[in-house]
């Protein structure tokens, strides 16, 4: 067992982001395995969970001739216009069956709010909007964060770049995580990861 001030930080092994689903990442859920084996190494485990209402802004299909995966302007600056993905209460944003969720101890939904998506577990896209694991990890006593799961380029840089900013000590098992992997954002994603001080490891 690893020492109680590290954490683990499972992001969004969800069905819709694993093959069959509606923004499925290739071979998703062959992290699967891995991730098992990794909660039980940690006194502190984490899921965060995809949770969007169906009038979401990022749905390409609430903007009038909109494609999937195009940009927009939003308030909080340029948004992906994703496909109609993980709805509140829908198979698709369940868990994949396959992730032993019985072994964690919080799950932070993500995306709740309609006018603004949430791709880090730590902040809405606005940067400025708390989903309140920083100071749950606070009074838990974690200082050093290992993250895992999907997909890499999205949900899982932007918080391992914010837990970085934030203080924490923060390691990418990159081979427990899957990309999406658009015009070229793993590249980006990874550059961005290390230019925080995210420890990259396989």
């Amino acid at each position: 067992m690893r020492p109680k001030t590290e954490a683990l930080i499972v992001i969004d092994v969800q069905n819709d982001f694993c093959p069959g689903g509606a923004l499925a990442v290739a071979d998703g859920d062959a992290i699967i395995p891995r991730i098992n084996e990794l909660m039980g190494e940690f006194a502190v485990k984490v899921l965060t969970q995809d949770w969007h209402p169906e009038d979401h802004a990022s749905f390409a299909a609430n903007h009038p001739g909109a494609e999937p995966f195009s940009l927009t302007e939003m308030p909080y600056g340029p948004q992906v216009l994703w496909p109609i993905h993980c709805v509140q209460g829908s198979d698709g944003a369940a868990f994949h069956a396959g992730l032993a969720t019985d072994l964690a101890d919080l799950v932070i939904r993500k995306g709740f709010r309609a006018a603004i998506d949430s791709y880090s577990a730590f902040f809405e896209n606005d940067h400025a909007t708390p989903t309140g694991l920083e100071g749950y990890l606070r009074t838990r006593g974690v200082t050093d964060l290992t993250l895992v799961g999907l997909a890499t380029d999205f949900c899982v840089a932007y918080s391992a770049i914010d837990a970085a900013k934030l203080g924490f000590n923060v390691t990418v098992l990159e081979g427990a995580c899957r990309a999406i992997d658009l015009d070229g954002s793993l590249a980006k994603a990874r550059a961005d990861m290390r230019a925080a001080g995210v420890r990259l490891e396989a």
